[in-house]
């Protein structure tokens, strides 16, 4: 065992990276092709599901529609008059790189699975990357094992899901604010603001990041050139963050085009509730899942504002959470609150959290090997309740990755 520990910290980091990571997605490859084998009549899927036809479900089907014939310039409308379902909901850059690679490759099915498993090793060097020098190689090798292995949505980086390369974005913009390489946010913010919605957040983390710099700057000199990059960063996340609602806008003709598609997702839940206003989702979904579980709302409610405030203790003052540093606390409380904001609470919340990936450090830094283990093991085994659930009986509303 000791020699074998002692191979694994001589091998480079990318290359101990990818062996883990390969170990991930051969422990995903056989759970999916269980999944597929368990699959029924009442699934989604059918009885004679295949690991193809799986890692095309749900969401990865309107991915693919994009890339096959694009965006609707007129919105479709259901049976009331509301507009439905459509693909303005998917932002463009997923389908378009995978769209691409799939000319070579021979078709979208097979490139999705490539493009998110090539996301989804490149997202965890730059984890590592992000996390090395605060809590050290073994751990943050550990970080990587728990975020390839562990979690629910592991499974993300071999599906036709855009999670995985959002998280490539997301972890190296996180990494440029982490050693101040401020050119590079230029690129990143672009990139994550057509990939998946959330880039609203890090407008707001880079704003709360500045207000602590500048708190700060008696002892951490804090030039002008960088007080310009931090505000130049922070308004153009803003400026992408709303971009695509206006694209969608200009292109069907309908000004709240973006917003009428989003909320076409939550009608199906929750009926005709009007229009959008911010957190309204969140207190509407406390109310449904009150109602489904036949518990009264108000504890719900109060069940959710305990997660908010403990989720918030966390990320103030654990120790374990500290030692991540200053950026990767800001971030999560900023989408945090953003998801609190925008987002209906449903079956879905799983892979939205997604995001709060570079928390797995904190989860790693404790050194006992049973406690390393113990999460690995659990982790693992949520994936395959999760795979389980969403693709092998995926027959309810409530089993929708």
């Amino acid at each position: 065992m000791r020699s074998l520990r002692r191979a694994a910290i001589a091998l480079p980091a990318a290359a101990a990276i990818a062996l883990v990571y390969l170990a991930s997605r051969a422990v995903t490859t056989a759970f999916l092709l269980g999944a597929a084998e368990l699959s029924g009549p009442q699934s989604r899927f059918g009885a004679d599901a295949t690991l193809g036809t799986l890692t095309m479900g749900w969401d990865a089907q309107w991915y693919w529609l994009i890339a096959f014939s694009g965006y609707p310039t007129e919105l479709p409308l259901d049976a009331a008059g509301n507009v439905a379902q459509n693909a303005w909901a998917f932002m463009p850059v997923y389908p378009l790189v995978t769209g691409s690679v799939g000319w070579i490759v021979g078709g979208f099915p097979v490139a999705a699975p490539l493009v998110s498993a090539v996301a989804g090793y490149l997202a965890c060097l730059a984890l590592f990357a992000l996390l090395r020098r605060r809590i050290g190689r073994s751990t943050a090798m550990w970080a990587v094992a728990f975020f390839s292995f562990a979690g629910p949505m592991a499974a993300l980086f071999q599906l036709g899901y855009a999670e995985s390369l959002f998280q490539l974005w997301l972890l190296l913009a996180l990494l440029a604010v982490e050693r101040r390489r401020w050119w590079l946010l230029y690129l990143w913010i672009p990139l994550m603001a057509f990939t998946r919605p959330g880039v609203l957040a890090f407008s707001l983390m880079l704003a709360l990041y500045g207000i602590w710099r500048w708190s700060r700057r008696a002892g951490d000199e804090l030039p002008p050139r960088e007080v310009v990059h931090i505000v130049a960063n922070g308004l153009l996340a803003a400026v992408y963050g709303f971009a695509w609602p206006v694209i969608t806008g200009v292109v069907t003709g309908e000004a709240g085009a973006y917003l009428q598609t989003e909320l076409a997702w939550r009608r199906s839940w929750v009926g005709d509730h009007g229009g959008f206003m911010p957190f309204d989702g969140t207190v509407q979904a406390a109310v449904l899942w009150a109602g489904i579980w036949g518990v009264p709302a108000w504890a719900c409610l109060a069940g959710l504002t305990t997660i908010v405030v403990l989720a918030t203790a966390l990320i103030v003052a654990d120790r374990r959470v500290k030692r991540l540093g200053v950026p990767i606390r800001l971030w999560s409380g900023a989408y945090l609150l953003y998801l609190l904001a925008v987002f209906f609470p449903q079956s879905s919340t799983f892979r939205l959290l997604v995001p709060l990936s570079p928390l797995w450090g904190a989860v790693a830094v404790p050194r006992a090997r049973w406690w390393r283990i113990g999460v690995l093991l659990l982790g693992i085994a949520a994936q395959w309740w999760w795979i389980y659930t969403m693709y092998a009986l995926g027959s309810t509303f409530a089993q929708i990755p």
